[in-house]
């Protein structure tokens, strides 16, 4: 199906433009806490034993604002819960920035906890353009949303060199100017999807159905939506959510929830060292965010094609190549010599290619499988186990590293990886 299709609904088309251009300015706050957040809190403890702490605290954080963007998105539509995330991850950046110039770590901590709002934004934006796509252009559709991701993904690490330049001309630490980027970037996006993202997608599909129109318009495909007339009593959403689990988080749910949780740990160990590694190796901070863009590209580049993938193939395929994907990267990032930025670049191209198919795979069938009544919120308590999961990879890849080395951490995830596969045999 050709994309002038999958975005033949005008109202639909609209939709998938301000998200795309909001992930356009969000992938590039994603990208400081990416690059260069374990090096900022090396230097401040002194150590890489605890370097992986930001990245576990962004992550975690991310868990925490998935839940409020989940309710806030299920309560009062997708354009307040995603421009409230995006706002707050513009507010942890301007509090990272501040705790660097004090050198604070309690404030730089607690600032990486706020700035995870932006992550879990990033990632729940994806839910926004698959709102109104059909059953066959689904995964697609989200993807798109995913893609939007990647210039200012990319970008983002190669400009560490000029921020830096500007952070030292505002007399802040260097590894400060990425995130004065983020502020900027974040808060950008927060704009345009709070001025913008109308019709609210989310709503717009809850009133098709209550209509008994479909996502392009045309006949119903999903559930009924939370009306008066379709339930018994005045309950809302949220107050009905836990009567609704056991219908709605069903095998396949859980499993597409396990995929996208593992996928995220492996990715965010290996991803949260490597910094860490190439700089003890004497490796230049550009040529670190040289090799991060690149990672951040797989990540998010190649979604439309994982999109493909998964409506030709299905999801329990998609799954089991993410698990070989990212299996193939953690041993190739253990094998590399330390002094081979082309063979960590390549390790690091496979992981964002791995997480990218795990992701969209996961994605899909929770998506698929969920009714509108509830989606937002099952989205994001699913969000949060994902989060939870990168926090504990981010946590664990500095303990690994600091304990044992690289090439004990590559091995270690790429042993992981291999619960991916189990995890979705039929």
């Amino acid at each position: 199906m050709t994309r002038e299709a999958i975005v033949a609904d005008p109202v639909q088309r609209r939709i998938l433009t301000v998200l795309v251009l909001g992930q356009l300015l969000a992938g590039a706050g994603l990208a400081a806490g990416v690059t260069v957040g374990a090096l900022l809190a090396e230097d401040l403890l002194g150590g890489p034993g605890l370097s992986g702490l930001p990245s576990a605290l962004f992550t975690g954080g991310s868990a925490l604002a998935a839940i409020l963007v989940g309710r806030l998105s299920q309560a009062r539509g997708r354009r307040p819960g995603l421009a409230a995330g995006f706002a707050f991850g513009a507010l942890g950046a301007v509090g990272i920035v501040v705790a660097a110039a004090m050198g604070s770590l309690t404030l730089l901590f607690l600032a990486f906890v706020v700035y995870g709002a932006g992550t879990a934004t990033n990632l729940q934006a994806r839910y926004a353009g698959a709102d109104l796509a059909t059953e066959t252009t689904r995964a697609r559709s989200l993807s798109y949303v995913l893609l939007g991701t990647t210039v200012g993904a990319v970008a983002g690490p190669n400009l560490v060199g000029p921020m830096g330049s500007v952070a030292d001309t505002l007399g802040l630490p260097t590894l400060a100017g990425p995130f004065l980027l983020s502020a900027v970037a974040y808060g950008g996006a927060a704009v345009v999807l709070a001025l913008f993202l109308r019709p609210d997608p989310l709503l717009e599909a809850r009133r098709r159905e209550t209509a008994g129109l479909a996502g392009d318009g045309s006949a119903a495909v999903s559930s009924s939506p939370p009306t008066s007339s379709s339930r018994t009593g005045s309950t809302t959403p949220d107050e009905d959510s836990s009567a609704a689990r056991p219908r709605v988080w069903n095998a396949d749910v859980i499993t597409g929830v396990v995929v996208m949780a593992l996928t995220q740990f492996v990715m965010v160990g290996l991803m949260t060292m490597t910094p860490v590694h190439m700089r003890a190796h004497d490796h230049a901070v550009t040529l670190v965010g040289l090799v991060i863009s690149l990672h951040v590209a797989a990540m998010f580049l190649p979604a439309p094609v994982s999109g493909w993938l998964v409506d030709k193939f299905g999801t329990r395929l998609v799954a089991v190549a993410a698990g070989v994907v990212l299996l193939t990267a953690g041993v190739l990032a253990a094998l590399a010599p330390p002094d081979s930025t082309t063979l960590v670049a390549v390790a690091l191209i496979l992981l964002g290619v791995g997480w990218s198919l795990g992701l969209v795979a996961g994605t899909t069938v929770l998506t698929t499988s969920v009714p509108t009544d509830v989606r937002a919120t099952v989205q994001g308590q699913a969000d949060v186990a994902v989060a939870l999961s990168g926090a504990a990879g981010g946590l664990v890849s500095g303990l690994v590293f600091a304990w044992i080395d690289f090439r004990g951490l590559g091995i270690a995830l790429a042993a992981l990886s291999l619960i991916v596969v189990a995890a979705v045999r039929p």
